[in-house]
């Protein structure tokens, strides 16, 4: 949902929609943010104007994204509280710093940056190795890690596991856009689901002897290449852009992915623009 789109529905329809989302009753929310159902009821029908703690605090109950809480806010006839700053900006300077220094730390395994479309905001030179082969429009600016993924012209020909992998990309999506509830989420899901596949899609991810994970089997340079990876996020975010950043690092699954890796030469990935984080 938009700003301009909260604008235009009310505070009450927004909360009762996301209890929804949360598959939470009246009296649970109720319970869990210590108000009556009486109250939460007069609020969702527009009965009742809630104040801006109400809103506040409802939705931090219902574990709403900070993007989405300022759309609560402007719904209720409140200025958002959530800053959204430029990742180029003063205030993210602590943030840039961070990124650097994960992503700078994490050669010779590939680190990515991601904003919350899995828009590439900045990445370290060994995740070159990752774009090896993609078509020059899949990188071009603002590079979607995830269309480049599963794309034709994009990884998907060099994936060994490319069934699996798809699998575990589109299910993860999916649970993004169902936490969210954003249809610009719901969009990209859309694509990237119409892409071809020729290989075995399983509709549940089921482990084989010995699987703890499901890693990415890469061909690269005659070499068959094993990672598995690690997603996180900044662990206490007061800011729109900082909150909706993801960092995923990949690291070897097999002894022959790591020799490879640590013995390849660092190639500087073209530019990626850093500031597409901000601009969504």
């Amino acid at each position: 949902m938009t700003m301009g789109e909260a604008l235009h529905s009310s505070v009450g329809t927004l909360i009762r929609e996301w209890r929804g989302t949360r598959r939470l009753s009246q009296l649970e929310l109720a319970l869990e943010a210590d108000i009556s159902t009486r109250h939460l009821s007069f609020v969702e029908t527009g009965r009742s104007m809630p104040s801006r703690e109400m809103v506040l605090l409802l939705a931090d109950r219902l574990d709403v994204p900070l993007r989405a809480r300022n759309q609560l806010l402007l719904a209720g006839g409140y200025a958002p509280v959530y800053p959204e700053s430029a990742l180029d900006s003063a205030p993210m300077s602590v943030v840039r710093a961070a990124l650097r220094r994960l992503l700078a730390g994490h050669d010779p395994y590939p680190a990515a940056v991601v904003d919350r479309f899995w828009n590439l905001v900045d990445s370290n030179e060994s995740a070159a190795i990752l774009t090896a082969g993609v078509s020059a429009e899949l990188l071009t600016p603002p590079a979607n890690v995830l269309r480049i993924t599963l794309h034709p012209e994009g990884l998907a020909p060099r994936i060994v596991n490319f069934g699996e992998t798809r699998s575990h990309l589109l299910g993860r999506l999916r649970r993004q856009v169902s936490v969210s509830n954003d249809a610009g989420l719901a969009e990209l899901y859309a694509e990237l689901a119409g892409y071809p596949c020729g290989d075995h899609v399983p509709e549940v991810e089921v482990p084989g002897p010995g699987d703890v994970v499901i890693p990415l089997r890469l061909r690269f340079e005659g070499h068959q290449l094993s990672f598995l990876s690690t997603i996180a996020t900044f662990g206490t975010p007061l800011d729109v852009t900082a909150a909706e950043l993801i960092i995923e690092s990949f690291y070897p699954a097999d002894d022959l992915t790591a020799q490879v890796l640590r013995q390849r030469p660092a190639t500087q990935l073209p530019e990626t623009g850093n500031d597409t984080a901000a601009t969504h």
